[in-house]
């Protein structure tokens, strides 16, 4: 599956101070449009951001290493289409 992706945001996350590196981030991911990405830049590897994106909008993004260290990793983020419903409701809520 190949995607072009049309537009790219660099964010160097090292200029930001600690506490406010996951929400700048979330906040640049949330307006993006589809086929659009982020470039992060970061001093560590940034599992635990993945994971938290992971958790807060599966299925809407893809993670690909640039560079994997040893003193700096950079990461593209791209946002992919909404998932469709996979139609699995249950009818309780009336979906």
């Amino acid at each position: 599956m190949g995607s072009t992706v049309s537009a790219v945001r660099d964010i160097d996350v090292r200029q930001l101070a600690p506490s406010e590196r996951h929400s700048t981030i979330f906040g640049s991911f949330d307006e993006l449009q589809p086929g659009q990405a982020l470039q992060i830049l970061n001093d560590h590897d940034p599992q635990p951001l993945r994971r938290q994106l992971d958790s807060r909008s599966p299925g809407q993004f893809q993670w690909a290493y640039l560079e994997q260290g040893p003193s700096q990793w950079r990461v593209l983020i791209s946002k992919l289409e909404k998932p469709e419903p996979s139609g699995s409701c249950c009818g309780a809520c009336g979906g």
